[in-house]
């Protein structure tokens, strides 16, 4: 009673949630405009006054934004065609011509101050009717399962509409039409340039023909995938909400300005500053974590690791991702998130970045040095003691949204060695990506020139941040949980997990133990693998699991029924720990390599 009394309070928090996007009204006013220069604001007046938009009322963003981008755009084309006749004296050109990005920002901007109505009189009200009451449906849900039996048991996930999954034929059609579609899109983002979308689909392609080619010349085995019988489409249709959320977040912020108006109360009251579309990504990124969080904790409770590593994820997002950051802007100091890491934080090498840092005095310069020292030392040393589970299961925001949020949907990871051979290939192509990225912005940086040979690296760094840090981690990575599994992007994208990997493939301690005598094989570790490994495929063979693609969360361990999985540490053979087959023995503090 009480779990069906929560999912009914949360249904209605979303539906509110959802509903809110109409409730406001927008009127644009010479007040309302925002505009950083004078030439730009008496141009975009001027036409929208032509245009008949002064004091016209807008009952949804959607339309506002639509007509106020056209008239920006037209000021922007009239600006640029008297810019190519003359400029006034003493004014940069970049000051005088409205840029794209200017655009994006003049419509956001003046779609949040233009709005009026119940959500913007009442932001408090709505939190507690949207957020709040969605937190107080979550509990009431999860509380009940604190009362039956610890343990994994069969729970009838392939069997719920919620967790089921897609059948391969769809998995590729959403697949392949998400890929499509952000390459299409990426089109018209980069102001129709066509040389990175064009290259993208070609690396695509290049990584599809490697991988089939592989496939046929080895004659691997059957895939062994995560695809039902019947499709789940409960879990399809959560699925496209959270793909549609980080569509509009990311790409088009001013259709979601009631949220945002929303949370600028606490926003203010944490930073001293109005809030923006990426403070209520993280507030909500926080929440969702410490809420599930506390499902993971009811789910494995019976399991002492997995308990201390799901308080880990919720401390580190909660208190360093979020809440340290906000202070630091409160205290006139950058915002920093100490846990983020290069490559994974691609922006860390950005001249603004950098720039930033160095002007910032003593803490600034220590962001700098903190940074880097991760990147060099921090990681391989760390990983090579404890694999790379340190970060990517106990630190990690990335990861720690997906071992809540995501937890429900981890049986739905692609055990194929299909899957395996794609995921190689991408994970260490966006690595490299992310490398020549970088050296390019640091050439730039250093030098003052943006193009090497026929690239800039402006449009480099664009390019990557629309594809990897927009598409690939937020719109595929989160929004493919309910299709594809809770680590798509993990598994697939991160170039920081790709870097750790290497480290953990060849120079660590870090190994899942393996019993093979005791394993009965129930096939729960491999269900409940989140990465796509076949753990039981090591456990029948008694061989120690040593994948770079292991995220040593532990949750195999947790759900055989035998014991037959232990993760251990041990340094006597980290030279020849990746060789094909070996088993290790560790019994009463010492260790045996057994044939």
């Amino acid at each position: 009673m009480l779990q069906k009394l929560g999912l009914t309070l949360f249904v209605i928090a979303l539906l509110a949630f959802t509903l809110m996007l109409g409730l406001d009204s927008y009127r644009l006013t010479p007040e309302t405009l925002a505009a950083n220069s004078d030439y730009h604001r008496q141009e975009i007046l001027a036409q929208a006054e032509a245009d008949g938009l002064i004091g016209k009322e807008y009952f949804t963003t959607f339309g506002f934004t639509s007509d106020l981008k056209k008239a920006i755009k037209k000021a922007q084309q009239r600006l640029a065609d008297k810019a190519s006749k003359n400029i006034p004296e003493g004014v940069a050109e970049w000051d005088y011509k409205i840029g794209d990005w200017a655009v994006k920002d003049y419509v956001f901007q003046t779609t949040r101050k233009s709005g009026a109505g119940m959500v913007s009189q009442n932001p408090w009200l709505f939190f507690l009717l949207t957020i709040g009451l969605g937190i107080l449906g979550g509990l009431l849900y999860i509380i009940p399962k604190f009362q039956t039996l610890p343990g994994i048991k069969n729970n009838h996930i392939y069997h719920r509409p919620m967790t089921r999954g897609l059948k391969i034929g769809l998995r590729g059609f959403f697949l392949g039409a998400t890929v499509i579609g952000i390459i299409v899109f990426g089109f018209f983002y980069s102001g129709g340039d066509l040389l990175w979308p064009i290259l993208t689909t070609v690396v695509a392609l290049l990584i599809m023909g490697l991988v089939l080619f592989y496939q046929k010349q080895k004659q691997l085995q059957p895939d062994r995938s995560a695809s039902p019988a019947i499709t789940g489409w409960l879990g399809v249709l959560t699925g496209v909400c959270l793909i549609g959320f980080y569509i509009l977040l990311y790409w088009s912020p001013q259709t979601v300005t009631p949220w945002i108006a929303m949370v600028n109360p606490l926003s203010k009251a944490l930073s001293g500053n109005e809030a923006s579309q990426w403070f209520l990504y993280g507030l909500l990124y926080t929440i969702v974590v410490l809420v599930m969080g506390i499902r993971m904790i009811a789910k494995y409770r019976h399991n002492k690791y997995q308990i201390i590593r799901t308080f880990s994820v919720m401390f580190f997002q909660t208190a360093i991702a979020f809440l340290l950051p906000e202070i630091l802007v409160r205290l006139n100091q950058p915002y920093y998130d100490f846990k983020n890491i290069w490559p994974l934080n691609y922006s860390f090498f950005f001249d603004y970045n950098l720039n930033n840092l160095i002007s910032s005095g003593g803490l600034g310069i220590f962001m700098l040095v903190w940074g880097i020292v991760l990147i060099v030392i921090a990681v391989p040393v760390i990983t090579y003691f404890f694999g790379k589970r340190w970060y990517c299961s106990w630190v990690c925001g990335c990861g720690g949204l997906a071992e809540t949020l995501g937890d429900p949907y981890r049986q739905l990871s692609d055990k194929s060695l299909e899957a395996w051979q794609y995921e190689r290939w991408i994970i260490h192509g966006v690595l490299a990506f992310a490398v020549v990225m970088t050296g390019m912005v640091l050439y730039t940086y250093f030098t003052g020139s943006h193009n090497i040979l026929f690239l800039s690296s402006d449009s480099v760094r664009s390019w990557y941040g629309f594809l990897i840090g927009a598409g690939f981690a937020g719109v595929v990575g989160t929004g493919f949980y309910p299709l594809m599994g809770n680590r798509m992007w993990c598994r697939f994208g991160c170039p920081l997990a790709a870097y750790l990997g290497l480290v953990q493939r060849f120079k660590s301690r870090f190994r899942i133990t393996v019993n093979g005598g005791q394993c009965i094989s129930c096939g729960n570790c491999s269900t409940y693998c989140e990465m796509g490994i076949d753990v039981r495929h090591y456990a029948q063979r008694g061989q120690d699991v040593v994948r770079s693609s292991c995220v040593g969360c532990g949750v195999c361990a947790a759900v055989c029924p035998r014991g037959v999985l232990r993760l251990e540490n041990a340094g006597e053979d980290v030279a020849t720990r990746a060789q094909d087959l070996r088993v290790l023995r560790i019994q009463e503090g010492k260790v045996e390599l057994l044939s």
